[in-house]
């Protein structure tokens, strides 16, 4: 059975005109030379983006901020056919036992292990990098054969030599058991082995046992997060090594979907913000002004075109992984070499109809979460642990902010009539 991504109906050839398109901010093509300051590629010139995903100039999707606190899910990209959006139905919480025990790989993500302590206790941005590049990493990935196909970011998370950075960056290495290179920020290059990956939460965690002396990034949370909060992006965009761009909180818990396909596609309750974030960003950290890391950078939103490369590029609207996710699926990559998220073994409506103020399921699996719940097709799930849904989508990231073997309550209309139901959540690997 698949994983519980969406499956549409059909998708548009192209989208609205002055709708933005969602993308994943890399991998990127390594730029090969840079040119003197102020003298950017002429026509002609090699492209220096790539907009990730598992194919070359793919175009990984997210949802549209919309007023009134609302998601609305717009018609995007002609390469983005996954998000159902004409009235699609999403498997977004199928249910299927996970088979055999895990491997043990270790110990997990150990507080020995990793640091916490903000570097920074008063200062500025400069303050700020001058405590994280030393922990912030260049990737450069195999694709297409290309062994130097593809490059993000990413950051040190402990000192056993672990690094965090975005599955779509070393998706294609993975599948093809391709070289990955970490780059550090003086300059030395390490191979790194691929511990774990996950697709549904976007996060991927490399091993360069030469690398242990590397200072391990702080890590904060971004619960503590408040809109306006300043922010720092640390990473590689365009293949420009440890460059440093800075803003503030501009959302939070901004439910977006990124992938390039329908089984690749990857739910995030994401930090919004303004710091510029382009191609080659991806897997690199989002950091408060104490120089703790509070996300993982993994998408954009762009307009179309207007970037150095006729690309589009950053219009100020960035979406990071927070950081507890970022942990909690660290630790059981390390644990066990595996992923996991929750579901409940039902499909939802992900599109199609303003009308309905929540998420309508459209079908429950028999012997799974929600039909021990009693929930039922046609069902509108208006809230979880009291917080709004809105839409399918918003249902999916709700559900994935837990973990398997928690129960939690949905709120829910049947017939107009609101009801509840204590849903204990289900695991499956991805």
């Amino acid at each position: 059975m698949q994983h519980d991504d969406q499956r549409p109906e059909s998708a548009p050839d192209a989208p609205p005109p002055g709708m933005p398109d969602f993308q994943a901010p890399g991998p990127v093509d390594p730029q090969p030379a840079l040119p003197p300051p102020g003298s950017w590629p002429a026509p002609g010139a090699p492209h220096w983006q790539d907009y990730g995903g598992t194919a070359p100039w793919g175009a990984p999707v997210a949802p549209a901020p919309a007023p009134a606190g609302r998601v609305v899910w717009p018609l995007v990209s002609v390469l983005a056919l996954v998000l159902g959006l004409v009235g699609g139905v999403a498997g977004s919480v199928v249910y299927r036992e996970a088979a055999g025990d895990l491997p043990i790989y270790g110990n997990g993500l150990s507080d020995d292990t990793v640091t916490e302590l903000p570097p920074v206790k008063i200062g500025g941005v400069s303050a700020v990098a001058e405590a994280v590049l030393p922990s912030t990493v260049q990737i450069i990935a195999e694709f297409g054969g290309d062994q130097s196909g593809a490059t993000g970011s990413g950051f040190v998370l402990d000192d056993q030599g672990h690094i965090i950075t975005n599955n779509h960056v070393v998706a294609d290495a993975a599948e093809t058991d391709g070289r990955i290179r970490v780059v550090d920020h003086e300059g030395n290059t390490y191979d790194a082995s691929l511990v774990g990956r996950s697709p549904v939460y976007d996060l991927a965690v490399l091993e360069v046992p030469e690398a242990t002396a590397l200072k391990p990034a702080a890590l904060g949370a971004s619960r503590a997060l408040r809109v306006g909060d300043g922010v720092v992006a640390i990473g590689s965009p365009l293949g420009l090594s440890a460059t440093v761009t800075a803003g503030i909180v501009s959302a939070l818990n901004r439910p977006v979907t990124t992938g390039d396909s329908a089984d690749q596609s990857s739910y995030i309750n994401a930090v919004q913000t303004d710091a510029a974030i382009n191609p080659g960003n991806s897997g690199g950290p989002l950091v408060n002004l104490r120089g703790q890391v509070v996300g993982v950078n993994s998408a954009i939103a762009t307009n179309g075109g207007g970037s150095i490369s006729g690309e589009a590029g950053n219009i100020g609207v960035g979406f990071a992984i927070p950081v507890e996710q970022v942990r909690t699926t660290a630790d059981q990559i390390l644990r066990t070499g595996e992923a996991r998220y929750p579901v409940i073994g039902a499909q939802v409506q992900t599109g199609g109809d303003d009308s309905v103020n929540g998420a309508t399921i459209n079908e429950v699996l028999d012997d799974t979460p929600a039909s021990d719940a009693g929930l039922q097709a046609g069902d509108v799930v208006t809230e979880v642990e009291g917080q709004r849904v809105s839409d399918g989508i918003s249902l999916i990231v709700s559900i994935r902010t837990h973990q398997p073997g928690e129960t939690i309550e949905f709120t829910y209309l049947r017939d107009g009539q609101e009801r509840t139901a204590r849903v204990r959540l289900n695991g499956e690997v991805g």
